[in-house]
């Protein structure tokens, strides 16, 4: 059969891709848009959920549960791919998703609906793992800058358009159509891997390490619930937090201790020897962390401060994702004719410090254009750094462990967008109910005592003085937040000095009496 796509079939040097592979990659980009869009749009149409189900109390499982399933589920998948072949557990993980999906557009309550959504992240588990690990197998890392754009695009319409899909589907079909929307996509990426893609089967003899999930597991949901419980639900010295920090260290500690001694253990330890993939696992961590920031508190500000609608939120951030997108296309392009790459996660750290720091000068009186400016500049940072990861994390394994790489890589930048989203969280509620007591008195106490993020209709209710208050309280919240976001970014720049520019395995030019790589290892 000829229009069939294999691991290492790819084309070399500029040859055009297969019609074939163009199809793979089309629906590995359907793929990874279900699992980024899910959230976003679910987002708009919770007030819609809630209002019919109950269950106000809740609210927060709906997406912690699928953020739990997701993160611990991550690194299973792709452990998996790599014992028993990729195909055959991408295909498994959208069959969950759409499994999950249908089941929460029929939930009949809060409960289930959780539940189900729990299904639904055991899925996206392995769909952006799935996604990056085919990649790898289909195309040399020298080749793969070229697709950078195409992931990026993907992101940025997942961030720009997800509020506004989900609130049009929401009010001409109804909340349920807010799940089942994802079937007939996921019908299409399984009907297009099914038929051209095709990678060796594997059949590992060592058994799964059940131990290794199991520790991973209860580690990463102990974290995850600290980081989403920390400051909201309970107090962070709460006993409750206590306990699950002890938890979440004990079970890492004895995973780790037992990666050493298990046969085929769910993250090789061997993978970190790589200096390289050891410090993208760091520049990862930080752009979660400042990236899922960044999203969460520039529309705050926009809609708070500077007075934005909020049905245009994902608009708000078209600077920043336009720039990141161009950059990375940029980026692609230059890795793929060059080979070089270590420019980029230097640069692009260097500019994600700066752009942070120009966010956390805004006030007030900050014009939307010079917010705008200043998101660009996050953005291009962004553009250099989000791809290039995976790509040197890929090129730094051996290709039988392309799936816990991709997987690990992926763990690190979902943790980090945990912490991000719960450290710059904590530290913008606290200075924002500073600054409404020490403006608003005990009113602006009482304004925040819930929370210090109010919607619309809340900030539009507030006395002038008082919303005068909160308008200064969140340009301050989200000047110590940036600032952080600052602060966390150098620490992404020192990690990129220390990458070594090891040569991208594939195609491109290549002298005959050039001398192969040597390993790269700490």
């Amino acid at each position: 059969m000829t229009d069939t796509v294999a691991a290492g079939a790819a084309p070399t040097d500029g040859a055009e891709q297969p019609r074939s592979v163009r199809v793979v990659l089309l629906a590995l980009m359907i793929a990874m848009m279900l699992a980024m869009l899910d959230n976003m749009i679910i987002g708009t149409a919770m007030p819609t959920i809630v209002g019919e189900l109950g269950g106000l109390e809740h609210l927060s499982w709906v997406v912690t549960a699928y953020t739990l399933a997701t993160a611990a589920s991550t690194p299973v998948w792709g452990k998996v791919g790599d014992m028993y072949g990729r195909k055959g557990s991408f295909i498994a993980s959208i069959v969950i998703f759409l499994i999950g999906s249908a089941l929460s557009g029929m939930a009949q309550d809060m409960g289930q609906l959780i539940a189900f959504r729990a299904v639904q992240g055991l899925g996206a588990g392995g769909l952006m793992v799935g996604v990056m690990a085919i990649i790898g197998d289909l195309i040399p890392p020298r080749e793969r800058g070229k697709y950078q754009g195409m992931m990026a695009a993907v992101m940025a319409l997942a961030m720009i358009g997800g509020p506004l899909v989900g609130g049009t589907i929401t009010d001409n079909w109804g909340w349920r159509w807010a799940f089942y929307i994802n079937l007939p996509l996921g019908v299409v990426a399984l009907a297009a891997v099914g038929a051209v893609l095709h990678l060796p089967r594997k059949r590992s003899q060592a058994g799964i390490d059940y131990l290794g999930v199991a520790l991973l597991t209860v580690g990463i949901t102990a974290i995850v619930l600290v980081t989403t419980w920390g400051g909201t639900e309970y107090a962070w010295t709460s006993t409750r937090i206590m306990e699950l920090i002890a938890l979440g260290v004990a079970s890492l500690v004895g995973f780790v201790f037992w990666q050493t001694r298990a046969a085929e253990p769910v993250v090789p330890l061997h993978i970190f020897r790589s200096l390289n993939f050891t410090l993208m696992s760091v520049i990862g961590f930080i752009v979660g962390f400042v990236m899922f920031g960044a999203t969460l508190f520039l529309p705050l500000y926009q809609q708070s401060v500077q007075g934005a609608s909020a049905t245009n939120s994902g608009l708000l951030l078209l600077p920043m994702l336009g720039a990141m997108l161009v950059t990375s296309m940029v980026a692609g392009r230059v890795t793929t004719n060059t080979g070089r790459y270590k420019v980029f996660p230097v640069v692009g750290s260097a500019l994600l410090v700066l752009g942070l720091y120009l966010l956390s000068t805004m006030d007030t009186g900050t014009s939307r254009l010079t917010s705008g400016v200043f998101m660009a500049v996050v953005g291009l940072g962004m553009g250099c750094l989000m791809q290039i990861t995976m790509l040197v994390a890929q090129n730094s394994v051996e290709l039988k462990d392309m799936g816990v790489a991709s997987s690990t890589t992926t763990l690190f930048r979902t943790l980090g967008s945990s912490f991000g989203v719960a450290v710059m969280g904590a530290l913008f509620n606290h200075r924002v109910q500073d600054v409404m007591a020490e403006r608003a008195g005990a009113l602006g106490s009482k304004v925040t005592e819930q929370s210090a993020q109010l919607d619309a209709a809340s900030l539009a209710k507030l006395p002038e003085a008082a919303r005068e208050a909160y308008q200064h309280a969140v340009s301050s919240g989200t000047h110590g937040a940036f600032l952080l976001g600052a602060a966390v970014a150098v620490l992404s720049l020192a990690a990129a000095v220390f990458v070594k520019e090891v040569p991208l395995k594939g195609a491109g030019p290549q002298r005959e009496d050039a001398p192969a790589p040597a390993p790269e290892t700490v």
